[in-house]
């Protein structure tokens, strides 16, 4: 370990952490972290459509003893804010990926790591540790071409106590990074997605006239619902998909009987102009009638945000971005601040909302903003 920096003078909110992170990491990491597809409009709305959404405070109410306690996945948890999977983490610190577990392990956050973690997952899952009360320790999966690799990574998050798979199965392709092609992006020596040492080659053939390298080449081997359901099959973990954003998806999600769906569109790194996360968030939420857990990401970076997601029917929030910003400026001691500073400005939400718990959070706190109206359900 680098050993702990201090938080940088005047770095007081999330948005803090990411302008002195611009002037921390070099041009190749800032594109990679900081970039989105295209033109970013997804990256920059899904930000905007969590604000835009009104809070409608109340008072006097009991607040003595109130909590952020939430349960998930069968486990009480200090507080529904979990690390969401970013990989190449030491591209940011050279910490990387031990920080953020150190930083989750200490404030009692769940961690999520990626297939593309620039750490071997045994090494991350010592460094968060077992005490009491430390959140959930769930591995990110894509599923590669060859089962037999697939299998043995998924044997391997087993093995070393991963209690969780999140599978993503919303990048079946790359989307058009303009920012990292205009920035060059590589990855520097010494750094690589560890837990892809060994993989395979991709078995290709050659194309006719006339057909496509991407749905004739690449595509030929996306993953679908068959794979989800042999995923399930080899392994006593249970499976979350993250990527969800269509509620008829969300009901095929809750047929397979997965272990919770992650409502997502990749921070804007795959689809430009997709529909943002808090719009996605309430029909999913209908769709599945609290039949499995729902947790969100993408745009998050204030505690009233998580108030909001969890009004419209989340039960926990993973935030990316932030967390490595915090990273970049200042190892685990950054990673830890911007948890730290969420939960507290949470607290003070639920504490002006007049919400004792999380379980008094309804879309009865919400207004919508154009009408003025109570968010009573996702037609409004």
């Amino acid at each position: 370990m680098s050993g702990l920096r201090p938080i940088p003078d005047g770095v007081v909110t999330l948005d803090d952490h990411e302008a002195h992170a611009r002037t921390t990491l070099d041009a190749n990491a800032w594109a990679y972290f900081a970039g989105a597809a295209a033109d970013e409009q997804t990256l920059a709305a899904n930000r905007s459509a969590w604000s835009h959404l009104q809070l409608l405070p109340r008072v006097l109410r009991p607040l003595a003893g109130g909590h952020t306690r939430v349960t998930l996945l069968g486990r009480e948890l200090a507080h529904p804010i979990l690390l969401a999977p970013v990989a190449w983490q030491r591209l940011a610190h050279p910490d990387g990926e031990i920080a953020s577990a150190l930083a989750a392990s200490a404030l009692q956050a769940g961690l999520v790591l990626s297939t593309q973690s620039s750490t071997p997952l045994e090494d991350v899952a010592r460094a968060m540790g077992d005490a009491p009360g430390r959140g959930p320790l769930w591995f990110q999966l894509y599923l590669q071409h060859d089962r037999g690799f697939t299998r043995e990574l998924v044997q391997r998050a087993e093995r070393a106590g991963y209690e969780a798979l999140v599978l993503t199965v919303d990048a079946p392709c790359h989307g058009a990074r303009d920012r990292e092609r205009r920035a060059g992006f590589r990855l520097p020596p010494g750094i690589r997605a560890v837990h892809l040492d060994g993989l395979p080659p991709a078995p290709t053939q050659a194309l006719g006239p006339g057909q496509s390298a991407l749905f004739d080449g690449l595509l030929s081997q996306a993953p679908t619902w068959d794979d989800v359901a042999w995923l399930q099959s080899i392994t006593r973990l249970p499976v979350l998909l993250k990527g969800i954003l269509h509620p008829d998806d969300a009901r095929q999600a809750a047929a397979l009987q997965v272990a919770g769906v992650i409502v997502s569109n990749h921070g804007g790194r795959t689809l430009d102009t997709a529909v943002t996360t808090a719009c996605a968030l309430p029909r999913v939420a209908d769709e599945v009638q609290g039949k499995l857990p729902l947790l969100v990401d993408g745009g998050i970076r204030r505690g009233t945000d998580v108030l909001k997601a969890l009004a419209l029917g989340a039960h926990a929030v993973l935030i990316g971005r932030p967390a490595v910003f915090g990273l970049a400026n200042a190892g685990a001691h950054g990673v830890a601040h911007v948890l730290r500073l969420l939960r507290d400005e949470l607290e003070i939400a639920m504490a002006l909302t007049g919400c004792r718990t999380l379980a008094d959070v309804s879309r009865e706190v919400l207004l919508h903003p154009a009408t003025g109206n109570f968010i009573f359900d996702s037609k409004q």
